[in-house]
Parts: C-alpha cells; sequence; structure tokens
C-alpha cells in the first residue's frame, strides 16, 4: 500500500511537473514568433537596402559617364580657344608688321 501512494504522488509529481513545463513552453513560442517576425523584417530591409545600394550605384556610374563627356567637351573647347588665340596673336603680328612698314615709308 505504501508503493501505492509512493507511486501515484510520484506519477502525480512527473505530471505536474509536464503541466510546468508545457505552460513555460509558451513564453519561448511566443519569443520564437517575435524573433521570426523581426527576422523577416530585417529580411526586407536588407533587400530595400541592397536595392537602394545599387540605384545609387547606377547612379553614380551615370555620373561618373556624364562627367567624362563635360571633361572631354571641355578639353574641346580648350583647344578650339588655344588655336583661336594663335590665330589671333598671327593676325596681330601682320597687322603690327603692315602699321610699321606704313610708318617707315
Amino acid at each position: 500500500m505504501k508503493r501505492m501512494i509512493v507511486l501515484g504522488a510520484g506519477l502525480a509529481l512527473v505530471g505536474l511537473c509536464g503541466l510546468t513545463a508545457c505552460t513555460d513552453l509558451k513564453p519561448l513560442e511566443a519569443d520564437v514568433a517575435s524573433l521570426k517576425s523581426e527576422m523577416a523584417k530585417l529580411q526586407s530591409d536588407t533587400q530595400a537596402t541592397r536595392a537602394a545600394a545599387d540605384q545609387a550605384n547606377q547612379a553614380a556610374q551615370g555620373a561618373a559617364q556624364a562627367a567624362s563627356g563635360a571633361q572631354s567637351t571641355a578639353n574641346q573647347a580648350m583647344a578650339a580657344a588655344q588655336a583661336a588665340k594663335s590665330a589671333s596673336d598671327a593676325t596681330s603680328e601682320k597687322m603690327d608688321r603692315m602699321f610699321q612698314k606704313s610708318v617707315q615709308k
């Protein structure tokens, strides 16, 4: 009889521990669910950040191409200005020589 009481008390204790363990899992399950939703949000944010970075990279490449084109145009304008200055200097020298010839006569 004593064995039956001890065995019954032991089974009751095991059952109570089992119920307690089940109730302890509820907060853990809630934490896991919360972590899963945070993970999904972080993945979404990461994808959005990656898309923004790709877009910024494309914009930077476009700006670099535009800058290269502008530099090329500026170099052409500089060459044209130097050629015009050389022609102007040559014309000025010619006029000075012509003026000096007319003054000498």
